[in-house]
């Protein structure tokens, strides 16, 4: 199975919040790597990763750091595939630090942004599996079903006032 999907964590206590990411991915049956590479602390090796996974078959990038966050900017800035951030709860400021890390990236350089934490993670995995469901029916199709399944559990919902 090719690898469509890189998330890269900056740190290896990033696991736990990406797990949603992890198990959407393999509930679709998409390949995907999973990394821990620093902007900080191995910047040599996340750009040697960043630009040779496209030859790989990465087609999507999903970036989760906390703090300064600068992962998906850095991962970004080697690629043009799409990069999608995932800001990680942080102690002291509850990720939002992470969060407007991730939204100030300069014209030219985008990088979608999730919300902090878990259901940032699984978003990013849904987006991600929307955008490569635009060259792949299956995907798309099973996307489809996934939010039909997510709208009758809504449905089925009676509160008892």
């Amino acid at each position: 199975m090719k690898k469509a999907v890189s998330i890269i964590m900056g740190s290896q206590s990033d696991l736990e919040t990406m797990q949603e990411a992890i198990d959407l991915l393999k509930k679709f049956k998409v390949g995907f790597e999973v990394k821990v590479l620093s902007a900080h602390r191995t910047p040599r090796e996340l750009a040697k990763y960043v630009e040779s996974a496209p030859k790989k078959g990465v087609k999507v990038f999903i970036c989760a750091a906390g703090g300064a966050a600068a992962l998906a900017g850095v991962v970004a800035a080697h690629t043009t595939e799409p990069v999608i951030g995932v800001p990680i709860e942080t102690k002291s400021l509850k990720g939002l630090d992470s969060l407007l890390s991730i939204v100030q990236m300069p014209a030219g350089i985008p990088v979608a942004c999730m919300a902090i934490g878990r259901a940032g993670a699984k978003n990013a995995a849904i987006f991600a599996l929307e955008i490569l469901g635009i060259r792949d029916a299956s995907i798309n199709l099973k996307l489809a079903s996934h939010k039909r399944t997510m709208a009758a559990k809504i449905k089925r919902i009676k509160l008892k006032i």
